[in-house]
């Protein structure tokens, strides 16, 4: 790579098979359009799945994704490729703070949006202090690693979908038999996507499962008459063109206790996410990892600022470029500019708004019980030793603070289940860790 901030990038081909295309390198034109679009087709479904979730706009989350890609782009100098897309570890705070019911708007979003805020300003002052670290020492991967070993991130990544399970299942039964059995359906449109399709789409299982369970649903109510049926007249009375709703954070300290801890989390995604690509490209990237973690952080402060939600690496782009082989970073721009272009446009929103209540309820069980066994699969991954003991009580003890939602009132300072098991974890690793 070159010495400058941002790469001279080289153009190939990338139409070989097998061929990779390095981070510095670029595509003609017209492959880096495609690409771009594939990348933002990868990331939809959670994206916008997230904000529905937590009765956000999914306008402006899917316009901050561009932005935030874009912010990122900036501060590792294009030199690690990757899209931000809503995380779905902001969820469990947002719904404990707000007390959102799951249907329509988020009338106390802006209480989340502030602590939102203030957890992309704690992620931010991380990403100074890691650079620092790297610019004295080197080693800042090795050193965070010390501190959040497998054993602790796996169970705080559990601990985010066991925190959230009763949400899914209220939310899963609805308030009739046919709502119920249409979550359970759409369980199961998910489940056959993910196992009886291969390729992209099977990467794409979110979205394709999502789209296949509206199909039906429309089917079951609009032609048979078994439920609600979904009212597509907004869709068609919505402007193409048109700014998203902003709305302004409001900052309380209840709120800051219960969603800031999240940092700790997004530090472990951005950490694994630079890790794999560093991997799959042969290049060490561990030098612009404080870059990447204040770049994520202000990304996440201006998403909050504006109404958006939190920002993180996403795994379905990893998925991606996986298959694909290309790695350049200016296809994650094309992709940015997409995004930005769907959060204008008024009518794209009105369609995601006319998912049916029953479909998102599937679809929560779906993506928070992934969250959970994703925290297991980074045990077995990094084969995380349960014979020892201290793994042994480190992990347990995380699982029942989160999944139990056991809050700590320190002052006006309170902490539920996900802080409590986030810090919780660290300190009880560090305490039990003694010598090697």
């Amino acid at each position: 790579m070159s010495q400058n901030y941002f790469p001279r990038w080289r153009l190939v081909s990338g139409t070989a098979r097998g061929a990779v295309v390095q981070p510095d390198e670029t595509m003609p034109l017209p492959q880096t359009v495609a690409m771009g679009a594939q990348h933002v087709v990868a990331m939809f479904g959670s994206t916008i799945l997230a904000p529905l979730i937590m009765g956000f706009d999914p306008n402006m989350a899917i316009l901050m994704s561009g932005v935030g890609t874009l912010v990122f782009f900036l501060f590792v100098g294009g030199r690690v490729p990757s899209y931000l897309g809503s995380s779905f570890a902001f969820i469990g705070g947002v719904l404990a703070v707000t007390g959102y019911a799951g249907s329509g708007p988020n009338v106390n979003m802006g209480v989340a949006l502030g602590a939102i805020v203030v957890c992309g300003f704690l992620y931010a002052l991380i990403g100074l202090l890691v650079m620092w670290v790297n610019a004295r020492q080197g080693g800042a991967a090795e050193w965070i690693d010390r501190w959040m070993p497998p054993v602790v991130t796996g169970a705080v990544v559990a601990v985010i979908g066991l925190n959230l399970a009763p949400i899914a299942a209220k939310g899963a039964m609805g308030g009739s038999l046919f709502e119920a059995l249409m979550a359970l359906l759409t369980i199961l449109c998910v489940g056959g996507v993910a196992v009886y399709t291969r390729g992209l789409v099977q990467r794409l299982l979110i979205l394709v499962g999502l789209l296949v369970a509206c199909v039906l649903y429309a089917v079951l109510a609009n032609v048979m008459g078994l439920g609600a049926p979904i009212d597509f007249s907004a869709i068609g009375a919505a402007p193409w063109l048109g700014l998203p709703q902003v709305t302004a954070p409001v900052f309380e300290w209840h709120a800051i206790g219960v969603i800031a801890p999240v940092a700790i989390i997004l530090v472990a995604e951005n950490l694994g996410h630079i890790k794999a690509v560093s991997a799959m490209t042969g290049q060490n990237l561990d030098r612009y990892l404080g870059r990447a973690f204040l770049g994520d952080g202000v990304a996440t402060m201006i998403s909050g600022s504006f109404g958006g939600t939190g920002v993180t690496t996403y795994a379905e782009n990893i998925g991606v470029m996986t298959v694909t082989r290309i790695y350049s970073t200016l296809v994650f721009v094309v992709a940015a500019l997409v995004a930005l272009l769907l959060g204008f446009s008024p009518k794209f929103g009105a369609v995601i708004q006319a998912i049916p209540g029953p479909v998102l309820g599937g679809m929560s069980i779906v993506v928070f019980g992934l969250i959970a066994i994703a925290g297991a699969r980074i045990w077995v991954v990094n084969q995380v030793d349960f014979s020892d003991n201290r793994n042994l009580i480190v992990a347990a003890v995380t699982l029942i603070l989160g999944a139990g939602n056991f809050a700590l009132e320190l002052g006006g300072f309170r902490l539920d289940g996900i802080g409590t098991a986030t810090f919780g974890a660290i300190f009880l690793h560090a305490i039990l860790r003694g010598r090697a």
